[in-house]
């Protein structure tokens, strides 16, 4: 026998099944993560990923199934210390509380004491203590509210490991980080598979799979569907197991459509705009045109993407749709002369979690639908379920909340809601961030079909298959348009301009 079957996994799952009310979240799932691999979880939206991970990190009982620890069966919920000796999981949302300094972020509720008090000397001490030793530099004084994503990140995963676990789940690490971001925290991922710690990596980005991840588990329709090595799984053949079909993400490349004609009306234009992160950014959206934008999340992209939208003002420079100047800094302005906006943030900038699917798809037309601003009931639910229909999203029906959707369905109410007014421009910033592979593909589908529309479309984001619908790409460098590509750009000189290894330059 050799020795890695003599090691006892760092988690065993075993035929775990759970419901909530009819609905089937887990069936008969099995996961086994060995010591010290990067083992990545995949699957569309809805397919049980986080209903996997509730149950691994002690949230969740299941109804069916078993789960151990090192071979030992895992804790009783009620022992919440106990399960956070053996696993923890880091979120792409901040679960630190922003007004505590690092430190005590790092020991919240198990300060260091001196009888009544707390010990802040030694609080410190043994903070710092615990970041060198996993070579986290990040100044404990500092208060968590202010760190990058990045190092939020890791002060996590060091507080994680300060209880004893060394078994991380990294739930959509990367969605907020820029690529160099990227790089350092799968290069300290390596540094800490080395010293001992087990990665769970879920994520949508499946190159970063190949990249970092050395054994793969799909999860479809709740249930289990692949666990194989990375190198032995194509990516096609990754995505043919999350979705049950064959020919992995359709994406119509601009480069294969006609041409568009030379003489196509203008209809947004932006000139020697400057503001907050950006300066001297000029461009111009014909009919029927993507232009897209990339860039770092340092570049400029998003804020000059907001500025044209309103959500910012610009300290120098304008904005004209079909010629007319917006105000600046003005939302409603821009929304009355015919732009749409999907936003960089669905759950703060682009949705009202509580409230139905009628209702937020028809936010930006409330004063189109009755007098004075009121929408009749009769008439929202008609326009929600013509949204449901329109823009494939999987409901119970157009009074259903927002919030118990599904990542990728509530992207298509934010874009059905963008699209409701019947814009002149769409404004997209990072349209499929956190969706699956085939609400990508559909979401990406209606683009192309307003684009078709003549609508002229301004596309953000951080993904090439994303960019591929543009018929130009500018990237944004230092706040500054260093670069234009044509429709059918090879990968390797985009993102050598988006970064700066000098192609280009």
């Amino acid at each position: 026998m050799s020795a890695p079957d003599v090691v006892a996994p760092v988690v065993q799952a075993a035929g775990i099944g759970k419901r909530y009310g009819p609905t089937v979240a887990l069936h008969e799932v099995s996961l086994t993560v060995r010591p010290g691999e990067s083992h990545a979880l995949v699957g569309r939206n809805g397919a049980g990923k986080s209903t996997l991970v509730s149950i691994l990190t002690g949230l969740s009982a299941t109804d069916t199934g078993t789960v151990s620890f090192g071979g030992e069966p895992a804790p009783p919920l009620s022992k919440q210390d106990a399960w956070k000796a053996h696993v923890a999981c880091v979120y792409q949302h901040a679960m630190v509380v922003p007004q505590l300094s690092v430190a005590e972020n790092l020991f919240l509720n198990r300060q260091a004491r001196g009888g009544f008090a707390i010990g802040w000397k030694q609080l410190r001490r043994q903070a710092r203590e615990l970041l060198d030793s996993w070579g986290v530099r990040v100044d404990v004084d500092t208060p968590a509210g202010e760190l990058s994503v990045e190092d939020r990140q890791f002060v996590e995963i060091a507080r994680a490991l300060s209880y004893g676990a060394r078994f991380i789940v990294l739930d959509e690490p990367t969605a907020q980080l820029d690529s160099q971001a990227i790089e350092r925290l799968f290069g300290r991922m390596r540094q800490m598979q080395r010293n001992g710690v087990t990665f769970l990596f879920i994520s949508h980005h499946l190159h970063e799979v190949y990249e970092v991840c050395q054994v793969v588990t799909v999860l479809r329709d709740a249930r289990h569907v692949l666990t194989a090595p990375v190198e032995q799984v194509s990516r096609s053949a990754l995505v043919d197991a999350m979705t049950g079909e064959q020919g992995g993400l359709s994406v119509r490349d601009a480069a294969s459509r006609d041409a568009l004609a030379v003489d196509a009306e203008e209809v947004l234009t932006a000139d020697a705009l400057s503001g907050d992160g950006f300066h001297d950014v000029s461009l111009h959206v014909r009919r029927g045109e993507v232009v897209g934008l990339a860039g770092s999340n340092a570049s400029g992209k998003h804020e000059v993407a907001e500025t044209v939208y309103g959500l910012r003002a610009p300290s120098a420079g304008t904005v004209a749709v079909e010629g007319k100047r917006l105000p600046p800094g003005d939302v409603a302005a821009a929304l009355h002369a015919g732009v749409g906006c999907v936003p960089r943030d669905r759950h703060h900038q682009g949705l009202v979690l509580e409230h139905s699917i009628m209702d937020n798809a028809t936010l930006s037309v409330l004063d189109r639908m009755g007098r004075g601003g009121f929408a009749p009931p009769k008439i929202r639910r008609v326009r929600g379920a013509r949204a449901l229909s329109g823009y494939g999203i999987v409901a119970a029906g157009p009074e259903q909340p927002v919030a118990g959707l599904s990542g990728g369905n509530q992207q298509k109410v934010v874009l059905a809601r963008a699209l409701e007014s019947d814009p002149r421009v769409v404004v997209l910033i990072n349209p499929t961030a956190g969706v699956d592979v085939k609400s990508k593909e559909a979401l990406l589908a209606v683009v192309d079909r307003v684009r078709a529309e003549g609508k002229a479309v301004l596309l953000v984001s951080d993904e090439l298959d994303d960019l591929r619908l543009a018929d130009r790409v500018l990237v944004l460098r230092g706040g500054a348009v260093v670069a234009e590509h044509q429709a059918g750009w090879p990968d390797g000189d985009l993102v050598a301009d988006i970064e700066g290894v000098g192609l280009h330059d």
